[in-house]
């Protein structure tokens, strides 16, 4: 067993660098590690998240999300992808391994991780090692406003089909 150091930054708009470093053992699973960057950060446990595995360029990868979403598909078929069954040594591949954290899906709350070291020792829990910059309040960020953006027709708008009639044209001549 092993000890990994990861660097855990926060995307904002806000210019200061906001980060976490945080040492966990290789063999804890992805949901203590979700767990102690939400708790480096203050934030709270009651969002849908994922991660996902990355390369150089921060592409999405391989998700691990926080609950299984299978929804009863064949088991067989899946990749492992959840949580609390993933343990980072089965993921995390190369030196620099470079992972997502998407936490609350409304309010997108972007985490952007990095392998930046290892330690013999293993540590006996997780836990914050360096902080850098304060962490914003979680409900700071407003899910209309950053987070997606969803779009409503007006109720006076009318809906056109292919061929220019509105959707409740009532003036068909037979």
């Amino acid at each position: 067993m092993a000890g990994l150091k990861f660097r855990v930054l926060l995307d904002s708009k806000d210019k200061n660098e906001i980060f976490r470093d945080i040492l966990i053992s290789d063999k804890e699973s992805f949901e203590t590690f979700y767990k102690t960057i939400l708790n480096a950060y203050n934030f709270t446990e009651d969002q849908m998240a994922s991660f996902y595995m990355s390369n150089d360029n921060w592409d999405k990868g391989h998700e691990i999300s926080l609950f299984d979403m299978s929804f009863g598909e064949d088991p067989d078929q899946i990749l492992p992808g959840v949580m609390s069954t993933s343990t980072i040594s089965d993921f995390v591949v190369e030196a620099d391994q470079k992972i997502i954290l998407v936490h609350d899906f409304l309010r997108m709350w972007i985490f952007l991780i990095e392998l930046i070291g290892f330690t013999e020792e293993t540590p006996e829990r997780p836990k914050n090692v360096l902080s850098v910059g304060n962490a914003p309040a979680e409900d700071s960020k407003s899910a209309e406003g950053d987070g997606i953006l969803f779009e409503t027709e007006s109720e006076d708008e009318e809906e056109e089909d292919e061929f220019g009639f509105g959707e409740f044209e009532d003036d068909y001549e037979y």
